[in-house]
């Protein structure tokens, strides 16, 4: 299963740095394939493993701050592996080259 996850600090400081950093910190120290990117972080694993770690990181950030915005978006296919690298392989096939990430 791929997990988009976005996590916005409300009310606080337009650079929100900081707090993703610690968000990331327990994203990478779970040892789940991720990747960030400049709006969200696209995580790899099963419901079971993925779900508490999204709930940390929304505790984490809801520390630093009054109000926050999570917004998780889940691609659970049947068969599936590897979902990071193959939807992005996917498009550049479509594209006809490798894309510049």
């Amino acid at each position: 299963m791929l997990f988009e996850l976005s996590i916005i600090p409300l009310g606080n400081s337009s650079h929100i740095s900081d707090e993703i950093a610690e968000a990331v910190k327990l994203i990478e120290s779970s040892g789940c394939r991720y990747k960030l990117t400049p709006t969200s972080t696209c995580i790899e694993g099963q419901w079971d493993e993925i779900m508490p770690l999204i709930r940390r990181c929304h505790e984490q950030i809801r520390q630093h701050s009054p109000h926050v915005l999570t917004t998780i978006t889940i691609e659970d296919e049947d068969g599936a592996e590897n979902k990071l690298a193959a939807n992005v392989q996917s498009v550049e096939r479509a594209v006809g080259h490798q894309l510049v990430h």
